[in-house]
C-alpha cells in the first residue's frame, strides 16, 4: 500500500508540475498541436496518479493480487502513454506515436484489474 501511495503522489506532483511547466514554459514554444499533446499527457498522468492512489487502497486480502496488477499497470501505462506524449511534443519525433497507443491500452487494462480488484474487497 505504502509503495503505490508513494508513487501515487509522486506522479501526482510531477503531473502538476509538467502542467504547469506546459502553461508558463512551453506556450510560445510548441505548436498549438504540440502543446495540446504535452498537456493531455500531463492530463491523464493526473487521471493515473489519482487512479494509482485508489490501487493502494485496495491492496489487502483477496483484492491483493489485482489491485497490485492495476498499480503496476497505471505505472507502466503512465509512462508509455504521457511519457511518449511528452517526448513527442518536445522533440517532434512522431515515431513515438506507436508507443501511445500501448500506453493506453495499459492504463485501460488497470482500470479493469482496479474493478476486479473491488468485486474481491471483503465487505467490511
Amino acid at each position: 500500500m505504502r509503495r503505490w501511495l508513494f508513487l501515487s503522489a509522486a506522479l501526482g506532483f510531477l503531473g502538476v508540475l509538467l502542467g504547469a511547466f506546459a502553461a508558463h514554459g512551453l506556450d510560445s514554444r510548441l505548436s498549438p498541436r504540440m502543446l495540446a499533446n504535452f498537456e493531455t499527457g500531463a492530463r491523464y498522468q493526473m487521471y493515473h496518479a489519482l487512479a494509482m492512489g485508489l490501487a493502494a487502497f485496495a491492496v489487502r486480502g483477496r483484492a491483493a493480487r489485482l489491485a497490485n496488477a492495476a498499480g503496476i499497470l497505471f505505472l507502466i501505462g503512465t509512462l508509455l502513454f504521457s511519457g511518449s506524449l511528452y517526448v513527442l511534443a518536445l522533440t517532434g519525433i512522431t515515431r513515438l506515436g506507436m508507443i501511445t497507443p500501448l500506453g493506453g491500452l495499459s492504463l485501460m487494462a488497470g482500470w479493469v484489474a482496479l474493478a476486479l480488484a473491488a468485486l474481491k474487497l471483503d465487505k467490511s
